[in-house]
């Protein structure tokens, strides 16, 4: 294994955050990483909770979580009562899934980007109701939004139930055009579940503007909360048809002082809360390392993005893939085919990154997509990267590509 790069240039924010210094850390979009004083938020959290668990538990929580979600609901513009608190945007997909009633000949749509455990949900759900998966195969690469906005409305049928589609594509880091695609299902009578993964915190939203019936996203990756804390959203006229994972004590409660939705989602049994309850500190923190707030953070991180492209695309020897317009702080770049057997061990998707982290300490995904031997390289761009980080791994990738 070789050593460690001393010589690389620190972030002047990289102090914030406890990444190990000895790892080139380009995997931010995996599962976020969280700064040091929101880890401090969440120990005095978890310190409150323990010195009396049924105090807090059982008469504070529902108020802390209402101030939490009055937060969130003014970052992503929409009423604090049509959010739930949920773990992971997978946890949102799966609960919208599994509380629809479906019947044998429904069609359920998905483009061929769909983040591999969302597309599993899709499929169990589809197994047991009788229903069908259509999937739109969306260019990569390609030259126009409106290709991918073409490439699902070509499938979208008489009984199409449901367009399942992600905000930020995973595998291929792609800002899809949502609100377009929402609008565009709802004028055939289409709902639309969005997996926006990787949204919260690399794009503006508006929730109310895109529209949709359902809206998850995580707030562990971008926001940078600890890991366990996302988002769901469910418009008002869905809410009634729409069930937790976890029925509790909210489905037989007799309050009236809230809604249904609120009494069955704020408390599904006994849990650690504070990823949820510090988001109010991650917002603030992490509009607060620039000036000009999130709309500079979400600049920087995404021009950061371009500019790494850039000297991985000279490198590569390959064009930018998608328009700059669908770019927010994720870039992935096709990658020549597999070659040789697998990585020794199997926790690596491919023997590239398996080469990249144990002998160069780079941490980046190198993932067989849309299916082997094809794949491609994925970046992420965070406050704490600098572009020497990407030169170092523009550099050594040529080298371990010609093997």
């Amino acid at each position: 294994m070789t050593q460690p790069h001393p010589d690389l240039p620190a972030s002047p924010w990289a102090r914030h955050f406890v990444l190990d210094p000895e790892v080139v850390f380009l995997n931010h979009g995996s599962f976020g990483a969280c700064p040091r004083p929101i880890l401090e938020a969440q120990a005095e959290w978890r310190a409150r909770l323990e010195r009396e668990p049924v105090l807090f538990l059982g008469r504070q929580l529902e108020g802390c979580l209402d101030h939490a979600r009055a937060a969130l609901a003014a970052f992503v513009r929409c009423d604090p009562d049509d959010l739930a608190f949920v773990p992971n945007a997978t946890t949102g997909v799966n609960t919208v899934l599994r509380s629809l009633r479906l019947a044998p000949g429904d069609e359920l749509l998905v483009t061929d980007h769909e983040y591999n455990a969302c597309r599993n949900a899709l499929d169990y759900v589809a197994e047991r109701s009788g229903a069908q998966v259509v999937v739109a195969a969306v260019p990569f690469p390609l030259r126009d939004p409106l290709e991918a906005v073409q490439a699902i409305l070509a499938r979208a049928r008489p009984r199409t139930r449901l367009l399942l589609v992600d905000h930020v594509t995973s595998q291929t880091g792609m800002v899809l055009p949502v609100e377009k695609i929402v609008r565009a299902m709802a004028e055939r009578g289409i709902d639309t579940l969005v997996d926006g993964a990787h949204a919260p915190g690399m794009l503006e939203l508006d929730l109310r503007a895109i529209g949709a019936a359902y809206y998850t996203g995580n707030l562990h990756k971008w926001v940078c909360t600890p890991k366990g804390s996302a988002l769901l959203y469910v418009r008002r006229d869905r809410q009634a048809g729409i069930r937790p994972l976890c029925i509790s004590h909210g489905a037989n409660s007799k309050r009236t002082d809230r809604t249904r939705f609120r009494l069955e989602f704020d408390f599904t049994g006994t849990l650690d809360p504070s990823p949820w309850l510090v988001v109010p500190d991650a917002l603030h923190f992490m509009g607060s390392l620039l000036p000009g707030g999130w709309p500079a953070l979400r600049a920087h991180n995404r021009e950061l993005a371009l500019a790494a492209r850039a000297v991985l695309c000279a490198a590569l020897g390959v064009r930018p893939p998608v328009p700059d317009v669908m770019i927010g702080s994720l870039v992935s770049l096709p990658l020549p085919d597999q070659r040789g057997g697998p990585p020794r061990d199997p926790h690596y998707a491919d023997a590239l990154q398996e080469r990249l982290f144990e002998e160069h300490r780079i941490e980046v995904p190198v993932m067989l997509w849309p299916a082997p031997p094809r794949r491609v390289l994925r970046i992420a761009a965070q406050v704490y990267n600098t572009l020497p980080q990407y030169e170092r791994l523009a550099r050594v990738l040529p080298e371990l590509l010609a093997f």
